[in-house]
């Protein structure tokens, strides 16, 4: 029992990986990109504009060490690649004036932007980012330029540090959250409450109620979804449509999102967390380029 009690069930899986196939020794332009976000830190290191390494961790109660750890990780196993060998670093996020190694900041939107143009393709037109603190509604252009935003931080309710919260109340990992939202018979009332203390007192009250615990998560994913859901109507949702950030990787939001929207959002060839860092790293390129030229 005091084992389970240890157990942190909002430790979602954090990750790193090198490309095989690009040799960054051959590369004219070493661009790097570091989202220091309210949860998790992302730093991205391309080469020529290709995704070659990158490194996905917790964000600490440090932002600039937040950075410097995930830039570090990054680093790893890339073949004598050392932070000296970048030519440009981009910070973006919430820390983005706290990356040290960052010759300039750029918003997150921004940056969304543009990492979804590259990880999804030309053809995307609406970004729905559902991060750590906030969820951002983004339309954008056929270059992942910026045409407008919206932006709910209201309460972190609908956003992955509720979902950090809801996990760790019910005793069930972070990761497998979504697919156990998905196994109920039938789709409860989503709960009410718009702020995640209050979410958590009715989610509580449920599983006095009786509720089994799936169905209290099904109720709070359906709640999720409803008010991104708003949020991307107001916005106005044009085709294609992808979702970014970490709660992109939560199968029972995305179904739900879905669905009230009538349309699939494009599936990721990368990991959903990366987009804004992507998107630095591209803008670091440009910015390299251009003092070049």
């Amino acid at each position: 029992m005091a084992e389970e009690e240890k157990k942190e069930y909002w430790r979602w899986l954090e990750s790193r990986w090198t490309s095989p196939d690009i040799d960054w020794k051959k590369g004219k332009v070493i661009s790097a990109g570091v989202d220091v976000g309210s949860v998790s830190t992302q730093a991205v290191i391309m080469v020529d504009g290709q995704l070659y390494a990158f490194a996905n961790m917790r964000t600490g109660s440090d932002s600039p060490n937040s950075a410097q750890n995930a830039f570090n990780r990054a680093l790893e196993d890339t073949n004598g690649l050392t932070e000296k060998d970048v030519h440009y670093c981009v910070g973006t996020g919430y820390g983005r004036v706290n990356v040290p190694m960052a010759q300039k900041a750029i918003t997150e939107i921004a940056c969304h932007a543009r990492g979804a143009n590259f990880m999804y393709g030309p053809t995307v037109r609406t970004v729905l980012d559902m991060g750590g603190q906030d969820c951002k509604a983004i339309r954008i252009d056929e270059k992942g330029k910026v045409e407008s935003f919206l932006m709910n931080d209201k309460c972190a309710a609908g956003t992955g540090r509720g979902m950090e919260v809801f996990s760790d109340l019910l005793t069930i990992s972070i990761n497998d959250v979504g697919q156990m939202s998905m196994e109920v018979e039938e789709e409860p009332e989503p709960v009410s409450s718009t702020c995640v203390i209050f979410a958590k007192t009715e989610a509580t009250g449920l599983l006095r109620a009786g509720w089994p615990k799936n169905k209290v998560l099904a109720a709070y994913c359906r709640a999720m979804a409803g008010r991104v859901n708003e949020l991307l109507q107001r916005v106005g949702v044009v085709k294609d449509f992808a979702i970014t950030g970490g709660i992109a990787k939560n199968i029972g939001v995305v179904s739900r999102v879905e669905k009230l929207l009538d349309m699939k959002a494009l599936p990721p060839k990368y990991d959903t967390q990366l987009a804004g860092a992507v998107g630095a790293a591209l803008f670091a390129k440009g910015l390299y380029e251009k003092i070049k030229k």
